[in-house]
């Protein structure tokens, strides 16, 4: 079973290697344990290119989506960066291999800490972990040189737009509950500027400037 899984992570690594231009993304992404992010139950399945279920109706992201995210981040390593859907914590330690410091938020009480209590084990004194207020996001600690949003919003929201620093880069999907376009938005000097990069489906984004609370259900 261990070499089965080892066999899965090593295909699933080679593939991103051929598919995003990267490596430093991918390097990351070899380094943390997928299966230490979900249940003991699913670990033979940490390695398949699908999203997983990790509780509360949250899932942990496809793999490949995260390195497509992650990527479009355009990381340097004395970024600030600002996650909003902290879930399992898997996507955030990816992250914070690559930037100075994670400041992620979760409105889930029972996942935000459990993923604070996984992160701290793991090692990764860059991050903090908060649980998620009304308000988008956590602006009293920005502006953020990179913000990425793990779930579905109607709109682009502009309130994280705003806590972007100049340069800085948005990373979220828009569009309706059950299917988005994930959006790269960056801070010009007096501006935006918007691209397209093309279909997912994440779970509802809640809160201001999102979805309400029942429509998430």
């Amino acid at each position: 079973m261990k070499d089965k899984a080892e066999q899965a992570r090593r295909r699933l690594i080679d593939r991103l290697r051929r598919e995003i231009d990267d490596l430093g993304v991918v390097e990351a992404m070899e380094r943390v344990r997928r299966e230490l992010f979900v249940a003991p139950s699913l670990a033979h399945l940490a390695y398949d290119d699908a999203p997983l279920p990790i509780g509360e109706g949250q899932t942990i992201s496809q793999p490949y989506i995260v390195a497509v995210m992650v990527s479009a981040l355009e990381l340097r390593r004395t970024d600030s960066v600002l996650e909003v859907g902290t879930g399992s914590g898997y996507q955030t330690a990816i992250i914070a291999e690559l930037a100075r410091r994670v400041v992620t938020v979760e409105r889930i009480g029972t996942l935000a800490e459990s993923a604070a209590d996984r992160l701290k084990a793991l090692g990764y004194a860059n991050v903090e972990v908060h649980r998620a207020e009304c308000a988008l996001g956590w602006s009293s600690e920005g502006p953020y040189n990179g913000i990425i949003v793990a779930a579905g919003a109607p709109v682009l929201p502009r309130g994280l737009m705003q806590d972007l620093a100049p340069g800085g880069r948005l990373i979220v999907p828009v569009g309706s509950r059950h299917a988005q376009e994930l959006m790269k938005v960056t801070r010009t000097a007096d501006s935006f500027s918007i691209k397209t990069l093309g279909p997912c489906r994440f779970v509802p984004l809640v809160g201001e400037q999102a979805w309400p609370e029942e429509t998430s259900e």
